[in-house]
């Protein structure tokens, strides 16, 4: 991946995406024909194998905090796309996956950006009670994605030399979830929308998986 400069092997860096490129086309081919069920193990694949670099390269001087993140995303995989159930746990888990990111930017540059992060989170609750949408599922996923939110404005105000790679792949993520709820909406949306949204929430969500990976590399050191 262009401008992603590391001290991993060339070797690991080819294989990760190339074989993440292989995953990614099939289960979306799948997707556009109206078989995303049978994709399901092959998009899990790909969460599995960003958990595997992630841990890699934290062996190697990458972040940590990245690989832990991944955890608690393979684990709310597990009970949102493969076992479809026991969603309140899913989502929780994406709230630490959530917390886990804010801490890694706090490291980065001392900020929490607080009053933004409020201001989010009670826009957010407010409008899904005015749209009488206010369940504690509900309520949980609209947290998350408050979090989800302020941490993409974050890493693109930071000056940290990954931050742009890193906000992009969070913004892939709030794309995701945008078709998600647009996805739960059947009915209420328009038939375009709806059909977009099946296809997008994974068209955005394993390319943000890759590039949030990939922010968290090991970085190679410029000399002169």
């Amino acid at each position: 991946m262009a401008g992603v400069k590391t001290t991993l092997p060339a070797w690991s860096l080819a294989g990760f995406w190339t074989a993440e490129a292989v995953l990614y086309v099939s289960f979306l081919a799948l997707d556009l024909t109206g078989r995303g069920a049978g994709g399901n193990g092959l998009k899990y694949a790909g969460v599995l194998l960003c958990l595997a670099m992630a841990a890699f390269s934290a062996r190697r001087g990458g972040e940590g905090l990245v690989a832990a993140a991944l955890v608690l995303t393979a684990g709310a995989d597990l009970f949102l796309l493969m076992l479809d159930r026991w969603y309140a746990l899913g989502v929780a888990l994406f709230v630490g996956v959530q917390l886990l990111y804010l801490r890694r930017l706090f490291r980065w540059d001392g900020r929490t950006l607080l009053p933004l992060r409020l201001l989010l989170a009670a826009a957010l609750l407010l409008a899904g009670w005015a749209a009488g949408a206010m369940t504690p599922l509900n309520a949980l996923a609209l947290v998350y994605y408050s979090l989800l939110l302020g941490n993409m404005v974050h890493s693109f105000t930071s000056a940290a030399p990954r931050g742009r790679l890193f906000g992009t792949g969070l913004a892939l993520f709030a794309c995701c979830d945008l078709c998600v709820g647009l996805y739960n909406l059947a009915g209420a949306v328009p038939s375009a929308a709806y059909a977009f949204a099946r296809v997008g929430m994974w068209l955005f969500y394993l390319p943000s998986q890759v590039l949030i990976v990939c922010s968290g590399f090991p970085e190679r050191k410029e000399t002169r």
